[in-house]
């Protein structure tokens, strides 16, 4: 509460209610929302049943609370400028890079409609989707989310989310971070202008080495001028070991000409480097792919399509019953060329950025953030439990997922504040435990606390150390909370 009135989220959503001719506080309803999928997520129901639990007069009924649902959707954008506006004047921010990725929610829906859609499930389900654009700051805080449809792919979805943050967040000039599913000449173009020797923005974005052109492969796989991490010539025991380049390679760009495809160039740095850790990783999933590859061409009966994933691209004459999905028997053969094609490339990883003055380590270490992107995509779909969405309108789908947004933001903010020191997980459970039981009259016996919760208490300035409180004490807390 004290992260969301700081922020002055209450300040934004009191004056848009003003305009309107509501009967109940959106602000109100917002805050019960975003309390509740930090420490008690699920439906909106769920959130409603529980207000009771908190020292704060919620005085709504649950109907109002889906028919703000359609307002925060008409606000949602307007309320993600302000509110990362506010996190940088009360927290800071650091948007020279920005961490871009995609990551979709499916539904429990038989039918797709206009937004939900089949799509490429990231949790290989066959359900309707809907894609989310996520962009976030260099500590991890998230800037600016979009939604869209589930057939929507990756590449597709970078320059709507990445424009927003360009146009309306002040952000300067920024290096957007992200992966090779971003990576289209497109996009490169789209951040680097029209004198991709002097970028107006830059990029860094890992680049497929099997997906390269034969030139980069030749590269890559060439011993010459690779350096272990002492900076010397690598030997048979080299656990890693490194080597970069700066080239003018050809891009292709449709943005001007629609389908036309134009060439371009840009003058990138390329990093490539080999880890013996991702080589042995590569080496033991391959293994178990071909094992089932090969059991699937001795007994076809017993896979279909479903069954088949991942193992069918190493079988050749591999063919499915459209209807039942199973392998319709031919003579099938493991491709051991492919694999043994394949298998030069293991451990090698490449990387490709505009930014020729930074180092390998430097470029190394900023793609390396992407995992905190990663890592808050995780956040939203276990502790914060985004899925399953229990409603169904578009416009209530969109107010479910800022409704998380906010919570996300607050939650990177707890652990900026305490220096990183303690993961979502922990931070969750300490705050759901602090509770209390009214055990005489205006007394409240508080049974939770340990270095967490005090350090929790300190860095935001409230005494969570007290056993015992009166109401009164308690109404002040959170009165302070609010100034």
């Amino acid at each position: 509460m004290k992260i969301y009135h700081e922020l002055g989220l209450h300040e934004f959503l009191k004056s848009r209610m003003a305009r309107e001719s509501f009967k109940f506080n959106t602000n109100s309803i917002m805050l019960l929302l975003v309390i509740s999928r930090l420490l008690y997520p699920g439906s909106k129901k769920k959130a409603f049943d529980h207000k009771a639990k908190f020292f704060e007069r919620f005085n709504f009924e649950l109907a109002d609370v889906y028919r703000a649902l359609t307002h925060y959707d008409k606000i949602s954008e307007d309320l993600q400028r302000f509110m990362y506006d506010r996190i940088r004047q009360k927290y800071g921010s650091d948007t020279s890079i920005v961490y871009y990725d995609v990551t979709n929610y499916y539904f429990e829906i038989s039918q797709q409609d206009e937004h939900r859609r089949y799509g490429k499930a990231k949790q290989n389900r066959k359900k309707p989707i809907i894609q989310m654009g996520l962009a976030m700051d260099a500590s991890g805080v998230p800037i600016h989310y979009e939604l869209f449809p589930g057939n929507r792919l990756d590449k597709e979805t970078f320059r709507s989310v990445i424009g927003e943050v360009r146009k309306n967040y002040n952000t300067g000039r920024i290096i957007v971070v992200a992966d090779m599913g971003i990576i289209t000449g497109d996009n490169i173009y789209y951040l680097v202008g029209e004198k991709p020797e002097k970028p107006r923005n830059g990029y860094v974005f890992s680049f497929s080495v099997r997906g390269g052109s034969k030139a980069f492969k030749e590269y890559v796989l060439n011993p010459s001028g690779y350096i272990d991490s002492n900076g010397k010539p690598p030997t048979a025991d080299t656990d890693f070991m490194i080597k970069s380049r700066r080239i003018r390679r050809e891009i292709n760009v449709t943005m001007d000409s629609g389908r036309t495809q134009n060439t371009k160039h840009v003058y990138e740095k390329q990093v490539v480097f080999w880890s013996k850790k991702y080589f042995l990783k590569a080496r033991a999933e391959r293994a178990e792919i071909i094992a089932k590859a090969e059991a699937l061409v001795e007994d076809p009966k017993k896979y279909n399509k479903a069954t088949a994933y991942g193992a069918a691209a190493y079988v050749d004459n591999l063919e499915f019953d459209k209807e039942t999905g199973e392998v319709i028997e031919k003579h099938l053969t493991v491709n051991y060329d492919k694999i043994k094609e394949e298998e030069k490339y293991d451990g090698y990883y490449a990387i490709v950025t505009s930014e020729h003055e930074m180092s390998n380590d430097e470029i190394i270490d900023t793609y390396r953030g992407l995992w905190e992107i990663e890592e808050t995509f995780k956040i939203t779909k276990s502790n914060l439990e985004t899925r399953p969405v229990y409603v169904n309108e578009y416009e209530h789908i969109n107010a479910h997922f800022l409704t998380c947004f906010i919570a996300l933001a607050l939650l990177r903010i707890i652990q900026k504040k305490t220096g990183g020191k303690y993961s979502s997980e922990t931070i969750i459970e300490n705050l759901k435990q602090i509770e209390c039981m009214n055990e005489h009259e205006n007394i409240y016996l508080f049974g939770h606390r340990n270095e967490i919760t005090d350090e929790l208490g300190n860095a935001f300035g409230i005494d969570f150390t007290r056993k015992r409180l009166r109401l009164a004490d308690i109404k002040k807390i959170l009165g302070d909370v609010k100034k």
